[in-house]
Formats: C-alpha cells, structure tokens, sequence
C-alpha cells in the first residue's frame, strides 16, 4: 500500500500539492472568507429600477430620455380604480371616500404630486363654449358642501370636462387616480424603491379603503415590480425545497450522510459567497435575477457530485481518505475547470445585451461559477478528506459496482452501432420537430395584462377591471413630434401631425390617438357655435394660436418644441407593437417634412417595444458567443474537433427543441425568459466534459469504444444521470410559483436540465461511434 501511496503522490499536479499540502491554512481562510461574505449577504434586498430593465442605448429610449422631464405624465404611472358597489359615484359617501384616497396618495414618498389627476385635484377642468366665449372651472364645485344640488353640479362638470372613459368609468361605478411617479425621490437623491412603494399602496390604499363599499384597483409598473418581488421572496420557500430533495436524493445516491452534507454546505457556502460579492460590488438580486443562487448551486452540486463519486470509488480500490480526496482532485480537476469556465464565460456573454438587469444576471452568474471553482473543487476535497465516505457508503458503492443495473446496461447499447444509429435518427427528428416549431416563437409578451403574473394574480384582475370599464387603455405607445422652439403649433406641422394621426387611427391594433390637434380643431369647433364645418385646422397661424390657447398640460412642452401625439393599443402584444412601429416608420418614408420629426417612442408599450427590438437582434448573436466559447474551452481541452462535436451538437439539439417548447406553450422570448437558454448551455456543457473526459481516459488505456463508454458510465456517468435528475425535480417546484415567468423558467430549466443529461449520456456515445466508423477505436 505503500507503493501505492508513493507512486500517487509522485504523479500529484502542483494545485493538487497547493491545496492539500497545507490544508489548516486553506480551511482558515474558507472559514474567515465565509464569515465575512454572509455578512454582507445577508444585507442583500430585492430591488428593481425602470433604467435596469430597458435597453438605455436604443434610439427609442434616447428620444425618450431626451424629452423625459415633458413626459413625466406619460411616464412610469400607477392607475388606481376605487370602485364603489352602489348604483353610482355621485354620492356624499363615495366622494368622501374618494377625497381621501387622493389625499393620502398625494403624500405617499415617490409620487410626482404636479402631475397627480383626480377629480379632486384642481387640475382635471371642465370647459364649454357660451356666447361669452370659453367658461369652466375645476370639476369639483368651489362651493362643494356634498349635498345633493353639490353632486348634480358635480355631475354635469364630470359630463363637460370630457373625464368620462378616462378618470371617470363609461358606467359611472368607478373614478380614476392617475398617479406620475418620480425615478428619483427628490428629498433623498435615492432612486425609488419599487418594494417599498407598492407595499405603500397596499397598506395605505387597499388595506385603509378598501371595504364592502369600495374595490380598490391598482395597475402600473411599480405595481408589477411591487408584486413580482413580494413573489420572488416567496422563492426562497421553492429555494429550501430544492435543498431537501436535493440532500435525500444525496444520500439516496451515495449512503453516505456525511458526504451528503458535505456536498450540500459547500453548494451553499458558494451562493453565500456570491450574494457576498454582489453586496460588495454595489449589484444586486432583481425578480428577474432571482434564479441565479439557485443555478450557482446547482452547479456546485453537480461538480460536487463528481468529486464524492470520484472519491468513494478511489475508497473501495483501497485508498486512504486523503490519497481518495487526492486522487479525485487529480482525476477531475481538469474537466471541471474547464466546465466551470465555460460556464463562467458562456454566462458572461449575456453582456451583449443592452439592458441592465440582463448585464446584472451576466456578472451574478459568472461570479457565481467562479466561486464553485474554490468552494467544490478546493474546500470540498479537503473537507473529505479529513471526514472521508462513511464505511457504509464505501460496502453500498462497493456492492453496486459488482452488480450491473439495468438502467446503466441501457445506456451501455448507445455505443452499438444499432442502438446509436437509431438514437440519432430519434435526435434528427427532435431536431427536425424544434426548428418547425421554433419558427412560431414570439419575441415580446403573448399576453394582455402583466405577462409575468399569473392570469388569475390581483394585479391581473384589476387590469381587467380597468380595461373593461374605461376608454383610454393603459398601453400607451408615444410618438415625439419634434420642432424647432415655438413651431409644435404652426398649421404646417399640425397639418403632417392630422395625417398622422388619421394613419395611426387606422392602423390594427390602435384603439385612439390623442394630440394638440384635437385641441386645435376642438378649438375652432366650439368657438363657432359647435358648428361641424369649424372642426377643422385653421390655415390662419393666429386662429391657432388662439384655438391652442387652452392646451392642457402634457400636450406640448414649454417652449412648443415637442407635442406628443398618444396612441392608444389594444394591448402591448409583440404583434400589436411590431405593427405599430412599422406603421410609424411607413409614415416617416411617404411624409418626412423638414422642421417635424416623428420621434419614436416613450410610454409603457413604446419602451417594451424597443425592449423587444433589443431581445430579437440579440438573442441569436447571445446563443454565437455561448456556444462560441464552449467550443473553443472544449477544444483547447481535447484537442479534437471530432470530441467538440460530439459534446456541443446535443447541447444544440436541446436548445433547438427548447426553442420549439416556449412556441408551443406560448412563452414568448423576453427579459425574463432570454438568459435560461444561456444558463442552461452553461450548466449542460458540464455533463458532457465528464462524460468524454472518461471516455478519453478509457481511450488512453487502450479499450474500445463500448468499453471506454462502459468506463465512463461506472466513473462518472451515474453521477450525470443522478445530478440531472435531481437538479430537474429541484428546479420543477418552480412551477407552482406565483410569478408566472418563474413558472415559465421552471419548465424550461426542467426540459433543458433533462435533456442535457439525456443528451450526454445517448447523444455522446452515439456520435461517438458514428465518428469511430463502424467498430474503430475513436481518435
């Protein structure tokens, strides 16, 4: 035996004598390390931004950010609906009612009070035409005392202000806040805190008001994000799940508690070092970064599978517990470094992407990986060996390995020429049904409402309650008409703006377009008597003037250099907005005018679309640089482009067909759902290296293929089998998850995690013997 030591350790590599050669000081320094990072982990919160997550360097969000502070009310808004159960709002209790929501909306920190709309807010006006000219006032009567002549008045004012489909429901049950918010708290120079604010409107609207009488109702983006991060803190519920089936699946593998748990806390330790990190580097965890700690694990305990596998053979061949955490050191450091780097950079390429929260998922990720490289490749062979397999671990792994499972003895025919023809005429087939499919997949949100709740969520509901009740829907796409100073109301320009807005009325999808040139026709009208023939432009510049006079706020900018023109859209379907967009720039190639320019675009679905016009362009040139970089490790590695293929094409083939999944279940290509094909190359690569990194040691040793891929399946390949099984069953309790993208990521890492497993352990092998020809030996 100890020859055998001698020889070992003679053939040790210099980070395996760096590591176990000094061991105490290593584990000190894991000790300190961890300490220090939890406690900046624990600091890390939850935490979203409207900057994040738009691609701040597209031309629609500049033209945006150019004229931002003129469509402050255009902008980032909260829509609140109190909806009252009697026949009617025109009574004293409703008003009271609605007086003091409006009131305490007005004081909640991060609401733009200038651009606050009610109809008890001395902004919303009411106007008509008498033979005295223009007469109107605020909606609320000045000598409002709630009786019954004070809510006819109110009435009639409601009726006149032109409010009814807007502030006020088409069935008069329900009245409107309209609520601007600022990106920026102006008392504290903090950016807004979206959790904060949406638990504001819950405890101090909905839960203060809401009663027998009133329904409250509230839609907006801080809405969204509010409900989003309040369900992606219930992950953490699905994250400790994942971490008890992972534990017993351990146990159930290797019989052994100690090493079980050992692979477990060093997993853990790893997403405590990078939520650390992340503190450290001023990052953060968004809803839609929720996912990576628990990939970061995942990746820990596939790598930490290996080494416990690796280790408890080296055990049964007779080995102490150091030389088996050496020898297992020895035997996979290579294939999972270069596994972890390709992980590292394939994540790393999400930084093409032009929006933050992608870029922020890109660098979590990434360091991430690299921290499994120190705790599952260093801290975790040096705490076994000091606690080493239990002796019952070492009989079970000693007793199988005499036995010859009958799932194993299925894998073992996919290196005959039979069986591994017909797999990949089988993966031909899966190839062939995902790019069909896969021509049907969407950029953008299939569906109305907030996509990433579930369709049934509150927020959903009360959505629907405003979208079925009043006229003016809450996708607004803006278009920017652009002018020198105090030209946005010259008759030339509001003549083009006419046209365009005729276009745009005509366009699928456009409920209604909103403009200073309704107000200018408007204007003509009512100054004539409300005679037809004067709703029309004036070609006369001081008639204009005159009939633009009374402009309200947010249809034209101070200086008359910018008067948004407002689409309204049925939805913000990638459909609805792709033919919008093009609609607006078919208009800009038959209509350009020097001096007016039609600027796209601001408002909700303006942003979403140039989110989606990012995500398309970069969704193929993100999957280039991936698999860019795994092939390039790869080969570095094995030096061999036969070995490249042979790992990369079922990566491929499971992509395709996730691909062809998200058409069929109508999971449309977004922020939230772009990064999990990335991620999910990244962890799959992993198996793959494992498995051809034994079939080259077979290789070496001079056995065939069948015998090199029998090799492979008793070293390494259960413990693939067992770690994309486990990670699959970890990561499905997604989707019972609130968040509907969650859910959505739930089943597509559960396909892509059994796939990859699937695809190394039948794809590889059969490749392999399509590549040795026949019965060769592989080169």
């Amino acid at each position: 035996m100890s020859d055998v030591k001698t020889t070992t350790t003679d053939k040790s590599v210099f980070l395996e004598r760096l590591i176990f050669n000094t061991r105490p000081v290593w584990l000190v320094i894991f000790a300190l390390l961890t300490v220090f990072l939890a406690w900046h982990a624990s600091q890390v919160r939850p935490e979203a931004s409207l900057a994040k997550m738009i691609p701040t360097n597209h031309p629609f969000i500049q033209n945006y950010f150019e004229y931002q502070d003129d469509l402050a009310s255009l902008g980032n808004v909260v829509r609140i609906a109190v909806e009252t159960t009697d026949e009617t709002i025109f009574t004293a209790d409703f008003q009271e009612q609605l007086q003091k929501i409006t009131d305490e909306v007005f004081f909640i920190p991060g609401v733009d009070r200038s651009g606050l709309k009610s109809l008890w807010t001395p902004n919303v006006r009411w106007s008509e035409v008498t033979e005295e000219g223009f007469v109107g006032g605020p909606v609320i009567p000045d000598n409002w005392d709630a009786s019954q002549e004070a809510l006819d008045k109110l009435r009639e004012n409601v009726l006149r202000s032109g409010e009814v489909g807007n502030l006020v429901a088409n069935n008069f049950k329900s009245a409107l806040i309209y609520v601007p918010l600022n990106e920026i708290n102006p008392d504290t120079g903090e950016p807004l805190d979206y959790q904060a604010f949406s638990e504001q409107l819950e405890e101090r609207i909905r839960d203060k008001y809401q009663s027998e009488n009133v329904k409250i109702h509230i839609t907006g983006f801080a809405k969204i994000i509010g409900d989003l991060i309040e369900g992606a803190i219930q992950v953490g519920m699905f994250f400790l799940i994942a971490i008890v089936i992972t534990l017993v699946m351990l146990f159930a593998y290797s019989r052994c508690w100690r090493s079980s748990f050992a692979v477990l806390a060093c997993s853990i330790i790893a997403v405590v070092w990078q939520l650390g990190i992340i503190k450290l580097i001023g990052s953060g965890i968004n809803p839609y970064s929720m996912l990576v700690p628990f990939l970061v694990f995942a990746i820990g305990v596939s790598h930490g599978v290996q080494i416990i596998n690796a280790m408890v053979h080296n055990r049964v061949d007779g080995h102490d517990k150091l030389m088996s955490s050496r020898l297992a050191f020895r035997s996979l450091y290579i294939a999972g470094l270069t596994a972890l780097i390709s992980d590292a950079i394939g994540f790393t390429t999400l930084m093409v992407i032009d929006i933050a929260v992608i870029q922020e998922l890109a660098i979590a990720a990434s360091i991430g990986v690299a921290v499994v490289v120190l705790t599952n490749l260093g801290l975790l062979p040096i705490v076994m060996s000091y606690i080493g397999v239990s002796e019952r671990g070492r009989k079970y792994t000693a007793k199988i390995q005499n036995e010859r499972h009958p799932i194993l003895t299925f894998f073992e025919r996919f290196s005959e020429p039979k069986w591994a023809y017909s797999a990949l005429i089988v993966g031909v087939i899966g190839l062939s049904w995902g790019l069909v499919q896969g021509q049907q997949m969407k950029i953008g949100d299939l569906d109305a409402g907030a996509p990433e709740l579930r369709p049934d969520s509150r927020y959903n509901l009360d959505n629907q309650f405003i979208v079925d009740n009043y006229s003016s829907s809450t996708d607004i796409f803006v278009v920017m008409a652009a002018t020198e100073p105090s030209q946005c109301i010259a008759y030339d320009n509001l003549e083009i703006m006419d046209r365009f807005s005729w276009h745009m009325e005509n366009t699928p999808g456009v409920q209604d377009v909103k403009s200073v040139v309704y107000v200018a026709k408007m204007g003509g009208f009512g100054l004539n008597e409300g005679n037809l023939k004067w709703f029309s432009l004036n070609r006369n510049q001081y008639v204009l003037n005159a009939n633009t006079g009374r402009t309200p706020p947010g249809l034209i900018n101070p200086d008359c250099s910018m008067a948004p023109i407002i689409v309204y859209l049925n939805d913000h379907k990638a459909e609805t907005l792709k033919t919008v967009v093009a609609a607006v720039e078919e208009f800009n190639r038959e209509y350009q005018q020097e001096g007016l320019d039609l600027l796209m675009a601001s408002g909700n679905s303006g942003i979403e679309a140039a989110t989606n016009s990012v995500i398309e362009s970069a969704q193929y040139k993100m999957l280039m640089w991936v698999y860019g970089v795994v092939i390039v490790l790869v080969f570095i590695t094995f030096r061999s482009l036969r070995t490249v293929a042979c790992i990369v094409l079922p990566l491929m083939l499971t992509t395709i067909m996730s691909q062809g999944l998200m058409a069929m279940l109508g999971i449309g290509v977004k922020v939230a759902t772009l990064p999990v094909i990335a991620l999910g190359v990244g962890i799959g690569v992993d198996y793959g290296i494992y498995i051809y990194a034994k079939m080259k040691e077979g290789l070496e040793r001079g056995m065939h293929l069948n015998e090199c891929y029998k090799y492979a399946l008793d070293n390494t390949g259960k413990a693939v089998g067992f770690t994309g099984l486990t990670l699959a069953i970890g990561v499905a309790t997604w989707i019972f998850s609130p968040i509907k993208f969650q859910a959505d990521m739930g089943i597509l890492l559960t396909f892509m995690f059994i796939w990859n497993m699937l695809g190394a352990l039948i794809l590889i092998p059969a490749l392999a013997r399509l590549f040795a020809r026949f019965g060769k030996r592989i080169h």
